[in-house]
């Protein structure tokens, strides 16, 4: 089943290495500059108040009624919720092969989910309304590559619908490709291909061979350079892509990077249980109780 879960992040690998085009708005896209109330809403998702990140992103949204992007990221808080829930982003799931290349056991949480999904036919509904005015919208392309980015992990990591997930897999590489053209400085796009490209890199020569086809192979060290870009230069994501290449690293056995990519999330989020539950792994110590995530499974 793993095998297929993965077969549909391969397309996601197909962005181009670099553009040279310029953006073609006017108008600076909230999704790709740093708008206040939105970053507010992410910090408070990376230190896990995922209802109070939605609560910041539905106010925003409420004074954004044509704009995508806020129901998007009240996916997002959703998603992210499910996600930690779950112990998806832990060292536990990325060291255990079974789960970091075959998903979470059991089923998610349907009412949530549920959520996740309606916010997600907001957000696209109106990105579409967005690129019948102008078909190369940085704001509608971003929000809907991050959507069908966002629902083929659901349906991948959480759900196992394995043809759905290609499919949202095919929707988000067209839409990010045709981003990255127009936007090339749209560092949080970068997150997508570089952790399809470390999971498929991190597959059996074997099993990575039944993949081997539009010219892409996977490539761990090209993932982990790409998830860098955004963990470098990211906007609302760039934490996201830290978490991520800190425990790529950690399955790597490089653990320098992840005890200072660790180091910095707890640095700069002091209130998250997660960032500094993994810190303390990584750095061998014990974790306290008031550490652990109420709703953790482990």
């Amino acid at each position: 089943m793993w095998r297929k879960t993965f077969a549909c992040l391969l397309l996601l690998v197909s962005f181009p290495r670099q553009s040279h085009a310029r953006g073609v708005s006017d108008d600076p896209s909230p999704a790709l500059i740093t708008v206040p109330e939105l970053m507010a809403g992410f910090r408070l998702l990376y230190e896990q108040k995922f209802p109070e990140g939605r609560e910041k992103f539905a106010a925003w949204q409420s004074q954004n009624a044509d704009d995508p992007f806020g129901e998007v990221a009240i996916a997002a808080g959703y998603l992210f919720e499910e996600f930690n829930f779950q112990g998806v982003l832990t060292s536990e799931f990325f060291l255990d092969d079974e789960r970091f290349l075959g998903g979470i056991k059991g089923k998610p949480n349907a009412e949530r989910m549920k959520h996740f999904l309606d916010a997600l036919a907001e957000g696209r509904a109106l990105a579409k309304e967005r690129l019948k005015k102008n078909a190369r919208d940085p704001e509608a392309l971003f929000s809907l590559a991050l959507a069908a980015g966002m629902e083929s992990d659901a349906d991948s990591i959480l759900f196992k619908k394995q043809l759905d997930g290609l499919k949202r897999m095919k929707e988000a590489n067209e839409y990010a490709k045709q981003l990255l053209a127009v936007q090339p400085d749209a560092y949080d796009a970068w997150v997508a291909p570089g952790s399809a490209n470390y999971i498929i890199g991190s597959l059996s020569v074997g099993f990575r061979m039944m993949l081997w086809f539009g010219g892409v192979h996977g490539d761990k060290k090209l993932g982990m350079e790409l998830v860098g870009r955004t963990a470098e230069r990211g906007r609302y994501l760039q934490p996201f892509a830290k978490i991520l290449l800190a425990l790529a690293a950690r399955r790597e056995k490089k653990p320098d990077l992840a005890k200072k990519l660790l180091g910095e999330l707890t640095e700069e989020f002091p209130a998250s249980p997660l960032f500094a539950a993994e810190y303390a792994k990584v750095m061998g110590r014990p974790i306290p109780t008031e550490l652990v995530p109420a709703n953790s499974p482990h």
